[in-house]
């Protein structure tokens, strides 16, 4: 059976956050994986929506939530949730690592910085 458009799932994520975070020291809220590419980026509810810039950067289309527990997909492309089947491990973040987070660099007024 092969797999829905823009979704390899020979791919492994990029890493347990976002890159773009990461490289910079920023933070998150949820992490969203590229069901293409494996790209880890932060969710739109995260100061950066790293997820959302890399499917307009690349035009990569689904993201599978990154989230321990969830096994959702989204495609940017219908505005909607798809099947997305099976993707190479790890399938979420460490469960050891918070939400928002990582702990250590999230700022004391977190909340008031989220997007409105």
């Amino acid at each position: 059976m092969s797999s829905p458009a823009g979704v390899d799932p020979s791919v492994p994520p990029s890493g347990p956050g976002c890159v773009e975070c990461d490289a910079v020291g920023g933070w998150w809220v949820h992490l969203r994986r590229c069901a293409q590419c494996g790209h880890v980026g932060c969710c739109d509810s995260s100061p950066a929506r790293h997820a959302t810039a890399h499917f307009h950067a690349t035009g990569h289309p689904v993201i599978a939530s990154f989230e321990p527990g969830e096994d959702w997909f989204w495609d940017y492309s219908a505005e909607q949730v798809v099947r997305g089947g099976p993707l190479a491990p790890p399938h979420s973040h460490p469960v050891g690592q918070g939400v928002p987070g990582p702990a250590d660099r999230l700022p004391a007024d977190w909340q008031s910085r989220l997007p409105g």
